[in-house]
């Protein structure tokens, strides 16, 4: 949806990582200030991440990372390209379609309406542009990034448009139905849901097209799942951390580092 504003456009902060030439902050800049016109709402902040990977066996060593704020909700998106050109232009396309979906959102939240479907833009018919994991060795990989928040209480419906909106591969939040910790993440062209204790059989309908995982979370340390995020490959592990009793999410980063994510 196109939109314009009286209000002020705000100006977008960009940051560079590695040999990003002074070229591309004025390109970026002037992309991501392009799309604030499909804004439902007025964006209050806009920041952006260049950066150029220094391994030269990254096979697309440019990425790109933009994060909105709209009005109170954030939107981002991340692409990794061959070129940084290639890169940027797909951050503009890929911001251009959230801020429509979110617009459809906005419209029918005032109409009373149901929240749109999803089918149309589920992950696997975007682009592919996902960066690649940095070769770091499993002895070298830490935990640099740790976040902790208070989790949403949301349906697995709003749990996977949120998802979408951040374009992350998964999304820890409270099940509204169950009040359990959940992640949801992309399956099969559709959505899977898995829980601390799950309960298949659920009583609110869904829109989206869910799974629900039968295996329950792991109660494991954090070193655990850290070695079984390692054994397996996986991109990450959803665990119950044995000191808290809550749902964590121990991911890989695209640096070969981690990143935990625990509820607050």
């Amino acid at each position: 949806m196109d939109r314009s504003s009286t209000q002020a456009t705000p100006e977008v902060a960009v940051e560079r990582l590695g040999s990003v030439p002074d070229d591309f902050v004025d390109y970026a800049r002037d992309k991501v200030t392009a799309v604030f016109r499909y804004a439902p709402e007025p964006v209050l902040f806009a920041r952006v991440k260049l950066s150029m990977a220094a391994n030269p066996a990254v096979a697309r060593p440019a990425m790109a990372q933009a994060n909105l704020d709209v009005n109170g909700r954030l939107v981002r998106a991340q692409v990794a390209a061959e070129t940084m050109f290639e890169a940027i232009d797909e951050l503009h396309d890929r911001l251009q379609r959230r801020l429509g979906r979110i617009s459809k959102q906005w419209e029918a939240r005032r109409g009373g309406r149901p929240l749109p479907e999803l089918h149309e833009w589920r992950h696997g018919s975007e682009p592919a542009g996902r960066p690649d994991y940095s070769p770091l060795p499993v002895e070298e990989r830490e935990i640099v990034r740790r976040k902790s928040f208070t989790l949403a209480s949301e349906t697995p419906d709003e749990a996977a448009f949120d998802m979408e909106t951040l374009d992350y591969e998964f999304l820890l939040f409270t099940d509204a139905e169950t009040g359990q910790d959940s992640v949801i993440y992309h399956s099969d062209g559709g959505y899977r849901l898995a829980q601390v204790e799950p309960e298949p059989d659920r009583k609110d309908p869904v829109a989206v097209p869910l799974t629900i995982s039968p295996h329950p979370a792991p109660r494991l340390s954090v070193s655990e799942a850290t070695e079984r995020l390692d054994t397996t490959g996986l991109p990450w592990v959803f665990f119950v951390d044995d000191s808290t009793g809550r749902g964590n999410v121990i991911y890989r980063r695209y640096d070969g580092n981690y990143g935990l994510i625990t509820p607050a």
